[in-house]
């Protein structure tokens, strides 16, 4: 429960104070509803895709033996052998803090310590925070998506309210590049009309109090009545959004794999329809969870050789549509780059050893984006280097004046802009 909003002898919860303006309005969930200006075309723009992979990945298929440049490939990065140049492997990485097995799934982009405890309250994810920099560039600010038969996200607003992922590609398809009736449009334009209304009368019932608070009542007051402008500009733009035309795309809308165990085949369908909303400029962050429990079992291989090769070939299925992913990108020119150029590929996992639930030394790495690639950067893998501060890096690469995220207090050690 947060603070009182009044003081002695009436206290007034702003729990209370919402219910009794006669509407509902879940705050923790505003980040969630940010909407978009047009983008302006003089800029350069920077993308960043986000995935985890939430089983795990065997640590002997992917680290490679030597740092620096001149790394012989393993099995898995040898898949993506045509990026070799355009991809950074990590390695002795991880999240200070964050411990608890699977548990960890739910701190990719965030980092947020010990969310096996109880009372765990996640912290913003590191694409949440971008898309209050770059999400009113475009009609959506950001999104979140997810491969196979959970419903796990890898984005959390600022209060660490999960926001919920879209697991369908062909609904997905829809949303971005499908216009609605003029029926249709003009409900929903109406619906961002009354939201609009709602937080102005919350607003004029919360300015009411404010003579009536302690100085620090007050100031909480003040960042109550901005965050209500905040989403007042936020809706008045989703406005606008929604009475401009989508992009046309000559692609047809895809078909769903709704097999779970096929998830790399899943992975390579939502691959494609990203490739189109990034191409398209409808959104420029994007994360997507990777659900892989249907192999959860095997993953506990004991080191038996016939399952860690059943293993082995699931997980290369993973590589195989990430480099479909790496190569589609690649294949779209942007002016004098590609998109590639432009858009920061992160590609890991939560677990280090799902064998052993060990979430130490993650096997993590960065493609595109515009650093310098073609290496292993290579850190302790008893004392970890944190992986949050490559997160400190892909923000400033966002054009954000970041110094710090999460438990990352600088940029990531090796890793320089081109």
């Amino acid at each position: 429960m947060t603070p009182a909003l009044l003081p002695t002898p009436r206290a007034l919860s702003r729990r209370t104070f919402l219910r009794g303006t006669g509407v509902a309005m879940a705050l923790p969930l505003l980040d969630a509803m940010q909407p978009a200006f047009a983008a302006d075309k003089a800029e350069t723009p920077r993308r960043m895709i986000g995935i985890e992979t939430n089983m795990g990945i065997l640590p002997q298929f992917f680290f490679p033996e030597k740092a620096g440049k001149d790394y012989v490939a393993t099995p898995y990065l040898q898949r993506l052998a045509a990026f070799r140049h355009q991809l950074t492997v990590f390695s002795g990485v991880s999240h200070p803090g964050v411990t608890g097995g699977h548990a960890a799934e739910k701190c990719f982009l965030t980092g947020t310590p010990h969310p096996e405890r109880g009372g765990f309250r996640n912290w913003v994810s590191v694409d949440q925070l971008a898309a209050e920099h770059l999400g009113p560039k475009t009609r959506y600010p950001s999104l979140v998506l997810g491969c196979g038969n959970e419903g796990q996200t890898l984005s959390y607003t600022r209060s660490g309210a999960p926001i919920p992922i879209e697991r369908s590609p062909r609904k997905l398809f829809e949303k971005l590049f499908v216009q609605g009736k003029p029926a249709e449009v003009a409900a929903q334009v109406e619906a961002l009309r009354q939201g609009r209304s709602t937080l102005d009368f919350v607003g004029d019932q919360a300015k009411r109090l404010n003579g009536s608070l302690a100085p620090a009542d007050k100031q909480r007051l003040d960042q109550y009545f901005s965050s209500v402008r905040d989403l007042e500009q936020r809706l008045a733009a989703s406005e606008a959004w929604e009475q401009k035309d989508k992009p046309k795309v000559t692609a047809k809308p895809p078909e769903d794999e709704k097999d779970g165990r096929e998830f790399a085949r899943q992975m390579q369908i939502m691959f494609d329809t990203v490739k189109l909303a990034l191409e398209t400029d409808s959104t420029r962050l994007v994360t997507i969870f990777v659900d892989t429990t249907v192999i959860h079992n095997i993953t506990h291989h004991g080191n038996r050789p016939e399952v860690l090769a059943e293993l082995k070939a699931k997980e290369s299925g993973q590589f195989d549509s990430l480099a479909g992913l790496l190569k589609s990108l690649s294949s779209v020119k942007e002016q004098d780059a590609t998109l590639l150029d432009r858009t920061m590929v992160l590609y890991g996992t939560c677990m280090g050893s799902a064998n052993s639930h060990s979430n130490n030394n993650l096997p993590v790495l960065l493609a595109g984006g515009g650093f310098k690639h073609g290496q292993h950067l290579a850190f302790d893998t008893t004392n970890n280097y944190p992986l949050t501060n490559l997160f400190v890096s892909m923000l400033q690469r966002l054009g954000m004046e970041v110094r710090e995220f999460s438990t990352g207090k600088g940029t990531m050690r090796g890793l320089e802009m081109v």
